[in-house]
């Protein structure tokens, strides 16, 4: 009887243990298998909710039920199936609108941390549970109607970047809602003495685009501190597709924060102007710790040859995005937010540390969805990468992007020095050799015959196929704000008129460059930050626009007013390909630290037949002797911005120190 029993025993316990998934173990990252479904994380009706996860080396995956978003233990934990592709799903069927969820998984026999999963769409405080929410009762009143504003071409975008808290958090900006989304959607916000300020503010200014600085769930911030200061700028991700909770009214809400950013892109389209969202999926806020790793260990990120982490992006790991989920998972997260949220496009952070195929295949995707999308990002790294330059977004390869486009450091440091050596100048601050990296940036890193690469500071070849994939800018969240930089760099010798004069001119040229226009927040009336050159977790005391700098730089921000309007009217400075550009613009013989050019407008469509800019980067009057005319100047940078009227010159134009001029004829 008692070999019979055991025999009975053992039976059982194969039983068991043929019942239970096994460990899978896989020769690379590269023989796991891929999941081709869109329906990872959660699928929500009224009547059942679908819980789905991809690890195929899990040995189980267990769901944990919470009734609040922060503490308390679960009020019931249900076991996935393992099915086709290494997905995990479990069906409950009831209502659970309200619940908070997360998963658990189990590898080689260890328990790991609890996820909220990478797919989560809705997190309670902090992010560390997910949300079962009904997102067709988020949206704001009127979201069925909301469109895009129009825009004709790529290369007609201005774009301005901002960081939300510091865009309405000052006590001068008159916002209801200082530093949150709500603050981006109130119209007709004004500064103490009148000014607008806001969405105001935008309106009047005439950009088309804002670019807002991470708005996806960071970690940095303690969402339930907000009273205590705490600021950053939010490239250290955790949950990328659930807009960041700090910036709502009520991060404790899991539905507050996702329609109070759809209010502040609705606001943002009725008042004619498209969002861009700051993404940043080449590194994690966390590597170990990280929702990727807690639910597939190590797959998601690149390796050394010694198996350590590798780190191009210099925050502690980097992601592969050339792995068939990684890829799957940008894709699909950037769709979520032009779909759900009606983004308008994309900026990537460390874009270099991407890989070209990805990246291509988003846009063959995503276009699909709206078709005047736009794509760009920074074609470098912060360090060295496994994955060969070869196959990498970096710069040098953006011609190998279809709808992508870059931004030009070398335009950049052209026009005002290195933003790696706080002292060093250039075309703008008193450096000289600079001519052919502002003629480069010109003609939006394309090919012209007139540059001489050999003399460009950076680039030594063209980059850009066309025009569009080149971001021209001076300045951005990075580093030193223009004002700062021009500052600084002076050590002391620049008069506060003298500043001015370099700031008008530096986006001057910017403005009047082929390309793609690109403004740092505040800029248009010398925004400082006292000198710190690195600001992403300072107090608002440094980070804050102060809405004062508006009347205290009046005239800064009529000329920018007065730039971005001549851009805006005249299609020869935003030719959209690089053979118009090659047949229409020609630069003229000029001094040592003038660049001087002229463009065939009737040719690119324009009002104005011809058309002559100079670019006068020394400390001189200098006097240029002009072709045929008479001319007319439509813009003096050397003039009041307020004044408007245009004046006749022929033979001699006198070209007053660090300005720029615009002259055109109409006959």
């Amino acid at each position: 009887m008692k070999s019979v029993r055991q025999f009975i025993l053992l039976v059982a316990i194969l039983t068991v243990a043929s019942c239970r998934p096994s460990e899978t173990k896989y020769a690379t990252y590269e023989d796991y298998p891929a999941y081709p479904g869109g329906d990872l994380g959660l699928t929500y009706t009224p009547q059942a909710s679908t819980f789905r996860l991809w690890s195929p080396v899990a040995t189980s995956v267990t769901l944990h039920l919470y009734e609040k978003g922060e503490v308390g233990e679960p009020i019931t934990s249900e076991p996935l199936e393992r099915n086709e592709e290494g997905v995990w799903a479990v069906t409950i069927d009831r209502d659970l609108k309200g619940s908070f969820y997360t998963f658990q998984v189990e590898v080689e026999g260890k328990k790991l941390e609890e996820t909220p999963g990478i797919y989560a769409k809705a997190v309670g405080v902090n992010g560390r549970r997910a949300a079962v929410v009904d997102m067709t009762q988020t949206n704001p009143e009127g979201w069925e109607n909301d469109q895009r504003p129009s825009l004709a071409s790529v290369s007609d975008a201005i774009i301005y970047e901002m960081h939300v808290r510091d865009f309405t958090i000052h006590p001068s900006s008159g916002s209801k809602y200082p530093g949150k989304y709500l603050g981006l959607s109130e119209a007709g916000t004004r500064s103490p003495s009148g000014q607008a300020t806001g969405i105001a503010h935008l309106k009047e200014l005439g950009i088309t685009h804002v670019h807002l600085l991470p708005v996806f769930d960071y970690r940095s911030v303690d969402e339930t501190k907000l009273d205590s200061p705490q600021f950053n700028w939010g490239y250290d991700p955790q949950n990328y597709n659930v807009p960041e909770g700090s910036y709502s009214t009520d991060p404790a809400d899991p539905s507050a924060r996702i329609r109070e950013f759809k209010q502040m892109v609705q606001s943002l389209h009725q008042a004619g102007i498209r969002v861009i969202m700051d993404v940043v999926y080449n590194h994690t806020g966390l590597t170990e710790g990280s929702n990727f790793n807690l639910e597939v260990p190590g797959y998601y990120y690149r390796h050394t040859a010694e198996g350590k982490w590798s780190d191009a992006a210099a925050c502690g790991n980097e992601t592969a995005s050339e792995r068939a989920m990684m890829r799957k998972y940008i894709i699909e997260s950037c769709e979520h937010w032009v779909k759900e949220y009606h983004i308008d496009g994309f900026r990537f952070d460390l874009m270099g540390i991407h890989d070209i195929e990805t990246l291509n295949q988003l846009t063959d995707r995503l276009l699909k969805v709206e078709p005047s999308l736009i794509f760009y990002g920074e074609g470098w790294t912060a360090g060295a990468s496994p994955l060969p330059d070869s196959l990498r977004a970096l710069k040098a390869n953006t011609a190998r992007l279809k709808h992508f486009a870059a931004f030009s450091d070398d335009l950049r440091d052209g026009l005002k020095g290195s933003v790696f050596d706080e002292h060093a100048t250039a075309f703008v601050n008193g450096g000289s050799g600079a001519e052919q990296s502002i003629r480069f940036g010109i003609v939006a890193a394309t090919e012209h015959p007139q540059v001489d690469y050999s003399k460009v500071n950076y680039s030594k070849a063209p980059w850009a196929r066309e025009p569009w994939q080149c971001i021209n800018y001076v300045s951005c969240h990075d580093n030193h704000t223009l004002a700062d930089k021009l500052k600084i760099s002076g050590q002391g010798k620049f008069s506060g008129d003298q500043l001015l004069q370099m700031d008008k001119l530096a986006n001057g040229i910017v403005l009047t460059s082929q390309g793609i226009s690109f403004l740092h927040a505040g800029e248009e009336m010398m925004r400082t930050k006292k000198g710190v050159e690195n600001s992403f977790n300072k107090p608002d005391s440094i980070n804050a626009i102060d809405w004062s700098w508006k009347d205290k730089y009046a005239d800064v921000y009529a000329h920018y007013r007065l730039l971005i309007g001549l851009r805006k009217a005249h299609p020869a400075f935003r030719m959209s390909s690089a053979e118009q550009i090659r047949a229409n613009l020609k630069f003229v013989d000029s001094p040592s630290g003038v660049v001087a050019y002229s463009l065939d407008g009737k040719a690119a469509g324009d009002s104005w037949n011809n058309i002559l800019v100079v670019a006068n980067g020394t400390g001189e009057t200098v006097n240029m002797t002009l072709p045929g005319g008479p001319w007319r100047v439509g813009y003096d940078g050397s003039l009041p911005g307020t004044q408007k009227k245009e004046r006749q010159v022929s033979g001699k134009l006198m070209v007053g120190p660090k300005a720029l001029v615009v002259l055109h004829t109409t006959d």
